[in-house]
């Protein structure tokens, strides 16, 4: 049973907090650990529904993937490839970090493969894997004139490309890098703006250097030479992405939180620099680097907000984070302005609409943009009923909103937030909130 409808209660947040492991890295850990080919030990994962449709699928091709709770929640063990032909489906659930990533995992090896998901993935663009799969010598099918899933990735025999992104996006890099590992000659993936360099950051680590290229005018270069991984333990980090509601329930609260452990890997701080664009008060502290990727303690106080405009790099780096964001613009003196965030019209919902019928629901205005959204300032939510759209990051957006509403703010679907932050109604108990549990599902 899952938690599906709730009712939250105004009321102040404070303390520390420990947010679950790094999805993002969580995906990679056990995919890239996979393709090591011996036994990689695995700590920290996310215990979500996300990480495990990627396990999941990784056991229908052939990986020993073994991985248990350990006394924080984490879900620690190893993986054990290698991987060949899947013997069935892989359902992907809701996350298109598994479908995309696997994608290039597929490409790679001899056979077919067939991925899937939940209706709100099969809604899901594949395009811009498609193309540079299609690239290197992969077959690809899908549904809808190949554009949404169920996909069909026919692998093997790849080549290496020099591929220009449309977009900056680190699921497509990822994809084609993935793919990269099992093609002859380099791989070479040029994006617009730079993105999330964790798969870069993991291929270092097991013993596979990246080379990346900033260019003067905001391009991206990173070129991977095929070679063998080495097995070297994986330890995930926090998830910025979780830690990102707690963020700015600190900054438009009473109190002050301290989120502890979190990855702060620049390309994932986004959220800190948009906070402090905003005029919140963000401390952080770094602490030891693990697997690569830097650590540190964030703690956020009660802060004047005054406003802001996010575009560019900023926007890309706190792509997810940006529902969250527009309850910090919505409580802040001049309010925010979103600009090239067009990506959220493809999430696990529209977000941009999603959050749109969020705020309106709970009696704030909010302007719809093609590519992002403005917020005027000086706007407290009042108490209403918000449906999360299948979205978890709605819905956790939804809840910080109720902490600072003038009334109780009713959740319906929140059982979607099961796909990345099971334990997200604990710790808002854990620093004072008031949560009603109206309704379950199976």
């Amino acid at each position: 049973m899952t938690v599906d409808h709730v009712r939250v209660h105004p009321g102040p947040l404070s303390g520390t907090v420990r947010v679950p492991g790094d999805k993002s890295l969580s995906h990679r850990a056990l995919l890239l650990g996979a393709l090591v080919g011996t036994r990689v030990e695995v700590s920290g994962l996310a215990p979500s529904g996300d990480v495990a449709a990627t396990a999941g699928a990784l056991r229908a091709m052939g990986a020993e993937v073994e991985l248990a709770p350990d006394p924080g929640g984490a879900l620690t063990g190893h993986v054990h490839g290698p991987v060949g032909e899947p013997v069935d489906v892989l359902d992907c659930g809701n996350s298109g970090t598994s479908l995309r990533l696997l994608a290039g995992v597929a490409a790679g090896i001899d056979g077919v493969s067939v991925l899937t998901g939940d209706a709100s993935l099969r809604r899901r663009p594949v395009d811009r894997v498609r193309r540079p799969l299609e690239a290197m010598g992969a077959r690809i099918d899908a549904r809808a004139g190949v554009t949404v899933p169920p996909l069909v990735v026919r692998g093997g025999s790849l080549r290496g490309i020099r591929y220009d992104s449309p977009v900056a996006s680190a699921q497509v890099k990822s994809c084609v890098l993935l793919a990269g590992l099992a093609a002859a000659g380099p791989t070479t993936v040029v994006s617009p703006l730079r993105s999330r360099d964790h798969t870069e950051r993991m291929l270092t680590h097991l013993g596979l250097p990246v080379e990346t290229t900033a260019h003067a005018d905001g391009r991206e270069e990173v070129t991977l030479t095929p070679g063998p991984l080495s097995a070297a333990p994986i330890a995930v980090t926090g998830d910025p992405s979780s830690g990102a509601f707690w963020m700015v329930a600190g900054a438009i609260g009473e109190g002050a939180v301290t989120i502890t452990g979190l990855n702060a890997n620049p390309t994932r701080f986004g959220i800190v620099a948009a906070l402090r664009a905003l005029g919140a008060s963000v401390t952080v502290v770094d602490a030891e680097p693990r697997a690569g990727e830097p650590v540190a303690d964030v703690r956020v106080e009660a802060s004047e907000l005054t406003g802001s405009v996010l575009d560019g790099v900023t926007v890309v780096d706190a792509l997810d984070e940006l529902p969250v964001l527009a309850l910090a613009g919505a409580r802040s003196r001049d309010g925010l302005e979103v600009r090239d965030a067009a990506e959220l019209r493809v999430k696990e919902s529209d977000r941009i609409a999603t959050v749109a019928a969020a705020f309106r629901a709970l009696g704030m205005r909010f302007e719809e943009r093609p590519d992002g959204y403005v917020v005027p300032g000086g706007q407290r939510p009042q108490p209403g009923t918000v449906d999360a759209a299948g979205d978890h990051r709605i819905a956790m957006t939804a809840a910080i909103a109720g902490t600072i509403a003038t009334g109780p703010v009713e959740i319906s679907g929140f059982s979607a937030v099961a796909t990345s932050y099971p334990s997200f109604l604990d710790d808002l108990a854990a620093l004072g909130g008031r949560v009603e549990v109206l309704g379950t599902r199976t």
